[in-house]
């Protein structure tokens, strides 16, 4: 009887366990989508990533660079004074959106430029990204702002 009973526990607990397991591995599985690594350009530039990832990439909005096509289409470039990267986006920017500004966009990496869904801008004159500011100071581009 003994046996009998510590049987069934050992099979409720590796029961238990695989749930456990396969509930885990299909939560991990259904949020991949949902997580958006930061890249700058010149991590875009030097290992592209497919097509169908969706990531941020963020930087200053190159000088000069900044085109309305019709309708709600823009492009501009985006640099983190190491490489530049096209960006295409439909839509309303920022009020704060701007040609030597800091700027963070969601979207993929298609055909060598960036097809944004949404842009991200600084919302007064002293805010950037942390990401943004920590890949511009990898290229040695950062200025402190004054105060």
């Amino acid at each position: 009887m003994k046996s009998l009973k510590k049987q069934r526990r050992i099979q409720i607990i590796a029961l238990a366990a695989s749930a456990l397991a396969v509930s885990f591995g299909l939560i991990w599985y259904a949020s991949q989508d949902a997580f958006q690594f930061f890249r700058a350009p010149s991590e875009v530039i030097a290992a592209p990533p497919p097509s169908n990832e969706v990531f941020r990439i963020g930087g200053l909005v190159s000088e000069g660079s900044l085109k309305r096509g019709e309708g709600a289409a823009i492009s501009f470039s985006v640099t983190d004074g190491g490489a530049t990267v096209p960006v295409v986006y439909t839509g309303i920017l920022p009020d704060l959106f701007g040609e030597g500004e800091g700027m963070v966009g969601t979207g993929s990496y298609v055909n060598g430029q960036f097809v944004a869904t949404e842009i991200l801008a600084r919302h007064d004159e002293t805010y950037m990204p942390a990401e943004v500011i920590d890949a511009l100071k990898e290229q040695g581009v950062y200025v402190e702002p004054e105060t």
